[in-house]
């Protein structure tokens, strides 16, 4: 599905490519705040999708690697990267796979929007973290809310109804999957089963916790960067996306900082 789903979203408007082109930035306002002054520092992206906001932050000065598991992902931010003077390293790998491929550490290790319902195992995922946090590093991941995620979001939902489990199972939620998040009038030829994962904020927090990471703090969002839910309205000024009846009821982002001690 990602292998399809990167030149159709190379053309969305989302993804913002010919913005990034003419010399914009795609991270969020959100990162760039928490995440700080990353000029001569090296910078893992993992589940990088496409590259953009990995060569956003080789924009702003970092040396920044971007991972994706999706060969053409990879062969879309490596063409790109080209034409903005190979500003970034891109590297095919599933996450869990990666401590095989490369042996650098990193003195940010940055991940963000939409990653961790593809994974299985958070407390494999954050050990991996770990390992490539450089001693005086930290992991940055700003992600949408685990509680955003239990509601109903089928086209003709118009309120808030709990419809999928917050807490994590061993065996995944099954969809098929007909478009895309990043443009609605999108529709495949064919439906592709797609497979996620529930992961509980307590699940997030203690396996960076049990990764040896300590944590310095955990900000919660009630805002979101894209139409999550079908009866969301946009706040134009601000790129935002909010709950009009709830709006300072339910947390729809989070961010997360941990370091590892020297």
């Amino acid at each position: 599905m990602w292998d399809h789903l990167a030149p159709i979203h190379r053309g969305t408007s989302l993804y913002k490519v010919d913005d990034f082109l003419e010399g914009a930035l795609t991270l969020d306002p959100v990162e760039i705040e928490e995440v700080g002054d990353v000029k001569g520092k090296t910078l893992l992206h993992l589940q990088c999708h496409f590259g953009l906001d990995t060569m956003s932050w080789a924009r702003l000065g970092a040396e920044a690697t971007g991972v994706d598991f999706s060969e053409e992902s990879i062969d879309l931010a490596n063409t790109l990267n080209e034409q903005v003077d190979d500003q970034a390293t891109f590297l095919q790998s599933n996450v869990y796979d990666l401590p095989e491929k490369i042996d650098e550490q990193y003195d940010i290790v940055f991940t963000s929007g939409g990653v961790l319902c593809w994974l299985p195992d958070l407390d494999e995922w954050a050990n991996i973290i770990s390992r490539f946090v450089k001693p005086g590093g930290f992991f940055y991941i700003r992600e949408f809310h685990p509680v955003a995620y239990i509601f109903n979001d089928a086209e003709e939902s118009d309120n808030l109804r709990v419809h999928y489990p917050y807490f994590h199972k061993d065996e995944p939620l099954e969809f098929e999957q007909s478009g895309t998040y990043a443009d609605p009038a999108v529709r495949f030829p064919i439906a592709m089963k797609t497979y996620e994962w529930t992961h509980s904020v307590s699940d997030i927090i203690n396996s960076v916790i049990n990764s040896g990471l300590r944590i310095e703090f955990f900000n919660e969002f009630p805002f979101t960067t894209y139409k999550a839910l079908p009866f969301m309205k946009e706040q134009e000024e601000n790129n935002r996306w909010v709950l009009p009846d709830f709006a300072e009821s339910v947390p729809l982002m989070f961010s997360l900082k941990a370091s590892k001690s020297l």
